[in-house]
């Protein structure tokens, strides 16, 4: 590992621990550098582990994390260099995305030439309302995936409101990226505790699984009310690209949220109708044959192409480098399946416009 390289094995496990215990600051700035362009736009993206291209590094994260993915595509669509600006918090739960982020680095996505501005946050108020449920004893206590819940819905609603009022005017396009279920598979365990009215333990997944599609759709649902798109990464993540129940619609396209639905037909949707497509993400199907790996070993962070950039401890980078491709088919680069961070910039990217 190149932090081995740079610290001593002391000086590394003091850094571990405070990472594991904290968060962490991964910013970066990425310029795509297209030839023969003059004009240079910018796309910013804020949020936590996930934006930030977290690879389980204190130093280091993706160069092609989900928002320069998008901002190779737009590159290319505009013609023009396109500086995508990650200013992230590894650890950080929604209220700390948008205090310290959002509202606190607002300058970013004022600067005349934003033209894009993405967020996403609830991953970690997500992670630790179910490690906290996961170590109970006795009766379970729901409670904490109810304040989960509404802490999320508290600062979607607060981020959307605060872009909308301090975007530069000239913004194009405000996305927000839903939740992925990681874990998805190891979640198929019992509880430790017991069913306040049955007595009996409780399937982990039977019990996260509509928490996490509330959440998604109070995302998805705030930003039709708000004026921004919805990048529904778990249908992206949690579905095949191919009709495995024989109902004659693709099993992503199947578990997209639908804008106007409400929540009760959303949640019974992805928690009964369609459960049976679902998939860990680790397996993601491309084909009925093949498939790709979209989470890291850790079970949580999406798989990423290409290199790192420093982001971290000792502050965050600013790069510039040409294009991966030059051109799209159908608007997809040649890997865009293959990872998970090559299929979240994807999906921000279908509601990319078509000017600056």
């Amino acid at each position: 590992m190149r932090i081995k390289q740079l610290l001593p094995a002391l000086a590394l496990l003091t850094l571990a621990t405070q990472a594991s215990a904290s968060t962490l600051n991964q910013n970066v700035s990425w310029t795509i550098d297209r030839p023969g362009t003059t004009a240079k736009f910018r796309v910013v993206a804020y949020g936590d582990s996930i934006y930030a291209g977290y690879n389980g590094s204190t130093l280091n994260a993706a160069k092609y994390a989900a928002p320069t993915v998008q901002a190779e595509y737009l590159s290319a669509l505009w013609n023009a260099d396109i500086e995508s600006v990650r200013r992230t918090k590894s650890g950080a739960i929604a209220s700390d995305v948008y205090n310290n982020k959002i509202v606190a680095e607002r300058s970013y996505m004022q600067a005349s030439n934003t033209r894009v501005v993405t967020f996403e946050m609830c991953g970690n108020d997500g992670l630790q309302a179910r490690t906290a449920y996961k170590s109970q004893s006795g009766t379970c206590d729901d409670s904490v995936l109810t304040a989960a819940e509404a802490s999320c819905k508290t600062y979607v609603a607060a981020a959307m409101d605060y872009i909308n009022a301090n975007a530069y005017a000239g913004v194009k396009l405000k996305v927000i990226s839903n939740l992925h279920y990681p874990g998805y598979n190891a979640d198929r365990v019992q509880s430790t505790c017991k069913h306040p009215s049955t007595g009996a333990t409780v399937n982990m997944q039977d019990k996260f699984l509509p928490s996490l599609a509330r959440i998604n759709f109070l995302m998805c649902d705030l930003a039709r009310q708000k004026g921004f798109k919805c990048a529904d990464n778990f249908a992206q993540y949690m579905g095949a690209d191919y009709d495995s129940n024989g109902d004659g619609v693709v099993d992503a396209e199947a578990l997209r949220y639908v804008d106007g639905e409400s929540q009760a037909s959303y949640v019974n949707r992805i928690t009964t109708t369609l459960r049976s497509t679902l998939r860990d993400a680790n397996a993601k199907f491309v084909s009925a044959s093949s498939s790709y790996d979209y989470i890291q070993s850790d079970d949580t962070h999406p798989t990423y192409n290409g290199s790192t950039v420093s982001a971290g401890l000792f502050g965050g980078s600013t790069g510039t480098g040409a294009p991966r491709y030059t051109g799209f088919t159908a608007g997809k680069n040649p890997i865009w399946n293959q990872y998970g961070h090559e299929r979240m910039g994807w999906a921000v990217s279908t509601y990319n416009v078509a000017t600056p």
